[in-house]
């Protein structure tokens, strides 16, 4: 049976370091190679510190992925889908490779990123890199709590993770869209905590959801907390995290699903609206400076790339 990724469905962890890559010419079949070794060389760490609780994600980027294993491609992979209306704008960037890197020791995430990078080097290009923390009680920079909305227990498995039914060739494999948001922390400050409060829909001390006839049709749970025809809820698991220093703060946006439809929805409601100039107005104080699509397979998949 094949095993997924751990880290996309792990607990949230107190640091984290986020590697974008791509491909340098005629290094595929060496990158095939070094990614098969990569679980193994996680594991091998995250037993020597078993206290940080390593857990790491290695994606392949949408629009890479042919090129990178032509002979199968999941069924639901499409790139990143390039949303805008007004100001509110969804960029879409190139990545070949995303590596999810994350622990409670800032320095075993700087030693296994080493690692990756050492392993990589001169097949691939590192484009960017990004190092998140956890910010309180798990809170964005705004203030507020991130993923109250997210799959809880074994439910985090159903809602991230592709079946048997829906892709037999890469079942326990997920779907990843990432972005990374840039905040106005000093626009955002000079709204007081009510009006805050507002543009989530959501209390930001104790965190507790408005109830839906008191949200504002622009708050922010009301343009992301989205239902089928059936009223069933739409669902993401997401694992994002805050990252940033005096100058520049944001939140470093993933999420984890079995199709990518129900963040492309999502993105959609915030960005377009509900048809009636009812937006996100929370992208009022933050904008997305990157957006990729990704698919994280399971590691016998990537295992099996030796072969």
């Amino acid at each position: 049976m094949a095993r997924e990724q751990f880290g996309i469905c792990a607990e949230p962890n107190l640091h984290s370091y986020y590697l974008l890559f791509n491909v340098l010419d005629n290094k595929n079949a060496y990158l095939r190679s070094a990614l098969a070794s990569l679980p193994e060389l996680f594991e091998h760490y995250a037993d020597q510190f078993s206290e940080s609780n390593l857990n790491c994600v290695i994606a392949i980027g949408a629009q890479y992925w042919h090129e990178f294993y032509p002979q199968a491609t999941p069924k639901l992979l499409r790139p990143f889908p390039k949303l805008s209306t007004d100001d509110r704008i969804a960029p879409v960037n190139h990545f070949d490779l995303f590596i999810e890197i994350r622990s409670d020791r800032a320095d075993v995430n700087h030693l296994v990123s080493s690692k990756v990078c050492e392993l990589l080097a001169g097949a691939v290009e590192l484009v960017e890199q990004v190092k998140g923390f956890r910010f309180l009680d798990g809170r964005d920079l705004t203030g507020f709590v991130d993923g109250t909305e997210n799959p809880k227990g074994l439910h985090k498995r159903e809602v991230a993770l592709v079946k048997e039914d829906d892709d037999a060739a890469f079942v326990k494999g997920s779907y990843l869209h990432i972005q990374r948001y840039k905040h106005n922390m000093a626009l955002w400050q000079n709204l007081n905590e009510k009006q805050q409060e507002d543009v989530y829909g959501r209390t930001k001390r104790d965190d507790i959801e408005y109830a839906s006839e008191d949200k504002a049709l622009t708050a922010h749970t009301k343009r992301t907390n989205l239902k089928d025809s059936d009223g069933n809820s739409i669902e993401i698991l997401r694992q994002s995290m805050p990252y940033g220093h005096m100058k520049t703060q944001g939140l470093f946006f993933l999420s984890y699903c079995k199709t990518p439809e129900n963040f492309e929805l999502m993105l959609s409601s915030m960005i377009k609206g509900d048809g009636h100039g009812h937006s996100d107005h929370l992208l009022k104080y933050t904008q997305a400076e990157t957006g990729a699509a990704f698919f994280a397979p399971s590691i016998d998949f990537l295992q099996s790339l030796a072969d």
